[in-house]
């Protein structure tokens, strides 16, 4: 892998701004916009976006970003990319606007369709998620030492399970009734694969959708702590390889020796 384009401490300073533009709103009597998909967007959306996009095109002018906010680049623009920025700048909108404190700042560095550098900050608490391909994961809380995180690489009893905390179809109930004696963690935005990458949950199964700015950079996070994000024919997620943006259903989990698929029905490997 190549160098990263920009030290990672400039990157974790980027989130950081971002998330203190999110908090300034957090509080405020904010106006909540649907898109075209009836998704929601506020001005947090907007404000995170412009802050990341304008801060690296600074930093690594040469790259392309691609966010959320921005999300309607043809592929026939984005094709060519061998390697970009992808960026979800306010991942888990609805947990914003319900005020939970569950949501994220996503920052992804796509190389040949590979996120091989990722940040996660979560504003409401200030801890980063860090993770770069041969170099590692880790987690840096407040007025703490930063530390290294690892995925789970044997399953615990009961399995612990993360899980969207405002989605749940009847194929993933179905899914985790023939996965067993298990114990569930609700969550919202890309926190519930952060629980992957430091072991405190062994399976996020999704099988709902989403889209490539949602998994990006806990892909890079949870693979450099040594788990895993596969479709469900338990292949690594890909990133702009195809026109929609939309992911595949996925797992995301720490131990490779169970192939998570084979809980499924027919009906769910899609």
């Amino acid at each position: 892998m190549r160098a990263a384009p920009t030290r990672i401490e400039d990157l974790i300073n980027l989130s950081r701004q971002a998330g203190e533009a999110i908090l300034a709103i957090y509080d405020t009597d904010f106006p909540v916009q649907k898109k075209a998909d009836s998704s929601p967007l506020t001005e947090a959306d907007m404000a995170a976006h412009n802050i990341i996009v304008n801060e690296l095109a600074s930093l690594t002018p040469d790259i392309p970003v691609l966010s959320e906010e921005s999300a309607a680049i043809p592929f026939e623009v984005r094709k060519s990319w061998n390697r970009y920025w992808l960026i979800d700048p306010l991942d888990g909108t609805k947990q914003f606007i319900m005020r939970n404190g569950e949501f994220t700042v996503n920052i992804a560095l796509i190389d040949n369709h590979e996120p091989v550098l990722g940040i996660i900050y979560v504003p409401v608490t200030g801890v980063t998620y860090y993770g770069q391909k041969e170099q590692g994961a880790f987690k840096l809380a407040p007025n703490k030492k930063v530390e290294q995180i690892h995925a789970k690489q044997d399953r615990q009893q009961p399995l612990q399970i993360a899980r969207s905390r405002s989605h749940a179809s009847d194929h993933l109930l179905s899914y985790l009734d023939e996965l067993g004696d298990h114990k569930v963690t609700r969550m919202g935005s890309s926190l519930k694969s952060c629980l992957v990458a430091e072991g405190r949950a062994d399976l996020y199964p999704r099988l709902g959708p989403t889209s490539e700015w949602d998994t990006a950079a806990a892909q890079a996070i949870v693979e450099a702590a040594g788990g895993q994000i596969t479709d469900t024919n338990m292949q690594p997620l890909r990133y702009n390889t195809k026109a929609s943006l939309l992911n595949p259903h996925f797992f995301v989990f720490g131990d490779s020796s169970i192939k998570w698929s084979n809980y499924l029905d027919a009906n769910q490997a899609l």
